[in-house]
């Protein structure tokens, strides 16, 4: 009976053994938590935290929602942010994602013109999370980055060219609306940006911002063929119609992933990301 459970143990030791990788590997993932912080407008901003296990301290992301928002109406995180949100975490960085338009009593904007949650608003919610983070001892409060997806690469740009962004180490914003930026002759970003756009997309075209990364010698990415959208997980090609915006004002644009663009920009924005 002895040697029956001595085997019994060993077996349940080996067992564990196998295990334990798995067991580390879900304890070095997201742990998931809404936080509340001062928008640098005074607005009471609600978020999603993600961050790594461990006291760190970390580097750290500040992730501004698209037009869409920021939650499904389930209420959970749509799958682009959540994917990314992983991601970062795997790779060491805590993720704040601002919910800029459910704080403001809002959900998707997408059809809505004009928007009455403003860019100068959203940035003031990028400053008040980096504030935010900076003050956690869980967070290198000297290697933050800025991230933007459409209406919230759309702020990145705007962000960047305001002395108060000088906090965040690098910027990067997917597909942004770029035409406005154009016409602000004076305007310089002050940290380093990176865009990400498809060549293919009809909803904020490549064009304007090829032109506005050669006006402010900051680094762009063109994915040929790729649409709006394209670093999303399982996200099919289609088309959407009703947008309070597009290329030629119609309102119809496609979105979807490109599984090589996707690739391409993960790579793109994790080799870039401050450590």
């Amino acid at each position: 009976m002895k040697r029956l459970c001595t085997r019994s143990a060993l077996r349940s030791v080996v067992a564990l053994s196998a295990l334990l990788p798995l067991i580390l590997g879900t304890a070095a993932m997201a742990a998931s938590r809404i936080v509340h912080f001062a928008s640098a407008d005074g607005t009471r901003i609600s978020g999603t935290l993600m961050r790594p296990a461990g006291k760190g301290p970390f580097p750290a992301v500040v992730a501004l929602h698209g037009c869409s928002g920021l939650y499904r109406t389930s209420g959970r995180l749509r799958s682009r942010h959540a994917d990314w949100g992983r991601r970062l975490v795997r790779a060491g960085y805590v993720v704040l994602f601002p919910a800029s338009f459910r704080s403001r009593g809002h959900g998707s904007l997408c059809r809505v013109k004009p928007r009455p949650v403003r860019h100068r608003q959203r940035i003031a919610d990028a400053q008040g999370a980096r504030a935010w983070l900076a003050r956690q001892p869980f967070v290198k409060a000297g290697a933050i980055a800025l991230l933007g997806w459409s209406n919230g690469g759309s702020t990145v740009l705007r962000a960047v060219t305001k002395r108060t962004s000088r906090g965040f180490r690098r910027a990067f914003a997917f597909y942004p609306g770029c035409r406005s930026m154009l016409k602000r002759l004076k305007a310089r970003p002050r940290v380093p940006l990176t865009i990400l756009i498809g060549g293919a997309d009809d909803w904020t075209p490549p064009g304007p911002c090829i032109r506005l990364a050669k006006r402010w010698g900051i680094r762009i990415r063109v994915y040929k063929g790729a649409y709006h959208g394209f670093d999303s997980p399982r996200s099919r090609p289609r088309v959407r119609r009703g947008m309070a915006y597009s290329a030629d004002g119609s309102g119809t644009v496609h979105v979807g992933t490109h599984p090589g663009a996707r690739r391409k920009a993960i790579r793109d924005v994790m080799s870039a990301l401050p450590r």
